[in-house]
């Protein structure tokens, strides 16, 4: 069992490693001529970036001192998200950069053609005098060959050779004068055509090079000017969106409304609203200004009752106790109720238990109580079996009355099943995050027989809550936080 959980672990290294290294050289090698400053500080930021990840994670889980929590946990699970759309928006490039080349081809090949339809001797000099300016700043001068005639003489003609001599293929430049343009370049010289194939020009190492008195000035080669755009365009959509997704969730979750109706439920109960929250995650990254933003959006829908479905907390009661402290103001007309999630487990479920009940919380730990138009109940969550306290659905509706109304409070939705066998109405649970991160709810949808919202099994009836807070990065991308108003029908009514 340990051989395969460090294999596990070396596995996750390496995929890890795997893809922080694609994502330097795609935007940090591949957009750069050459080693340099710019290589230097993006191989810094690929190498620190990882590493305050896994530092964030460790930390938390291995109850690390609080402030060193804090001060890893921003940097290092932004950089989680901002990682995992890095990745996703280059590998879309990777669709778009034959488009680019194709389309740059096409306009040299374009660009080409336009120039053999001048004469040899233009066409040949426009290329250099777009790329060539003087040593000393100033617009070379214009070739001889394209001065005009002096007034009142017409320009002459091409002269014919003497009679009786070969006509030259081309006239040598006077000795300690530049050959004029038109003719054989001198080395190092480089026109457009030819710098476009690499970033620093044929023949001109290190970017500009010096023909004939005039310095080069090299143009960056196609497939360098590709890697600019894909990738600029790469870091600023994952910027963006991991930018949106952050201010999503610290703006505080949005209200839902839902309703459901129960065919047991009297109609003295008709209209009855459960304000349902779950996923809080009060811990090194949302404190206790979002849990203020949670208990005003609660308190703000005037609900009947409150039931907190499971992971409250990522931290110890002495870590996050004053971050907690806020749900003492939370009010329904019947109470608050609470269920361990799977983090209570890893965060001290038992000194949680005594906290949330000092708020004025009611846990329920496979429990009922019995409310004027229906049960409530509610179970542990399963992780809670690693510590022997796990679900116990008979404990909670073992002896209970088939002919009322049940609504179950259960952190995971995989617990339903549990739920139909025992005649439950309805049960509340959070858990999935909604997938959290796109492309996430993909794999949360696999491993949940509902990812969020209402859903029906056999007579049972389950909701799913997006959650209001977030683990990990504190961002979501495709699923937005929420609370959830239930309101109860009666079909009496």
């Amino acid at each position: 069992m340990v051989i395969l959980f460090v294999l596990a672990g070396v596995t996750a290294l390496a995929v890890l490693g795997g893809l922080h290294r694609y994502a330097w050289r795609r935007l940090i090698r591949d957009t750069t001529s050459g080693p340099g400053a710019v290589r230097r500080v993006g191989a810094a930021v690929f190498v620190a970036g990882p590493l305050l990840m896994i530092g964030a994670v460790a930390s938390e889980r291995a109850g690390a001192p609080f402030w060193l929590q804090r001060t890893l946990s921003w940097p290092g699970f932004l950089w989680m998200a901002l990682t995992l759309y890095l990745v996703l928006a280059l590998l879309a490039g990777e669709l778009v950069r034959p488009v680019l080349r194709w389309a740059g081809e096409r306009r040299a090949a374009g660009g080409r053609k336009a120039d053999g339809a001048a004469s040899p001797a233009v066409a040949e000099r426009a290329g250099p005098r777009e790329t060539v300016r003087s040593r000393s700043g100033m617009s070379p001068s214009p070739d001889p060959a394209e001065r005009p005639a002096p007034a009142g003489q017409p320009e002459p003609a091409e002269r014919p050779a003497p009679a009786g001599q070969p006509e030259p293929a081309e006239r040598p430049a006077p000795a300690g004068q530049p050959e004029p343009a038109g003719q054989a370049e001198p080395a190092g010289a480089t026109g457009s055509a030819e710098l476009a194939g690499g970033a620093g020009g044929a023949g001109v190492p290190g970017g500009a090079g010096v023909a004939g008195g005039a310095v080069v000035v090299p143009l960056p080669s196609r497939r360098l000017f590709v890697s600019r755009v894909v990738g600029g365009a790469a870091a600023a959509v994952a910027v963006g969106t991991v930018g949106y997704g952050t201010y999503g969730v610290l703006r505080g979750p949005a209200v839902k409304r839902v309703t459901v109706p129960l065919a047991k439920l009297p109609r003295s109960a008709h209209g009855f609203r459960i304000a349902v929250v779950s996923d809080i995650h009060l811990g090194p990254v949302l404190g206790r200004g979002f849990a203020q933003k949670v208990v005003d959006t609660i308190n703000s829908t005037q609900p009947d009752l409150i039931a907190v479905v499971g992971d409250l907390v990522d931290g110890s009661v002495k870590d996050l106790g004053p971050a907690a402290a806020p749900l003492a103001r939370l009010r329904a007309r019947h109470g608050s109720y609470f269920v361990t999630g799977n983090h209570e487990y890893f965060s001290g479920a038992e000194q949680w238990i005594r906290e949330v009940r000092e708020l004025g919380i009611h846990p329920l730990e496979n429990a009922r109580t019995e409310l004027a138009g229906f049960d409530l109940a509610g179970v542990n969550d399963l992780q809670g079996e690693s510590e022997g306290q796990g679900p116990d659905f008979g404990k909670a509706l073992g002896d209970r009355d088939r002919t009322r109304a049940c609504v179950l409070l259960a952190h995971q939705p995989v617990q339903i099943h549990e739920a139909v066998r025992h005649g439950v109405d309805l049960q509340l649970s959070g858990h999935t995050h909604g997938g959290q991160l796109w492309p996430g709810n993909f794999v949360a949808a696999a491993a949940n027989p509902t990812l969020a919202g209402l859903d029906r099994y056999g007579d049972t009836q389950l909701y799913v809550s997006r959650g209001a807070g977030a683990w990990g990065p504190p961002t979501r991308v495709g699923a937005p936080s929420d609370i959830t108003v239930v309101e109860l029908a009666s079909r009496e009514a």
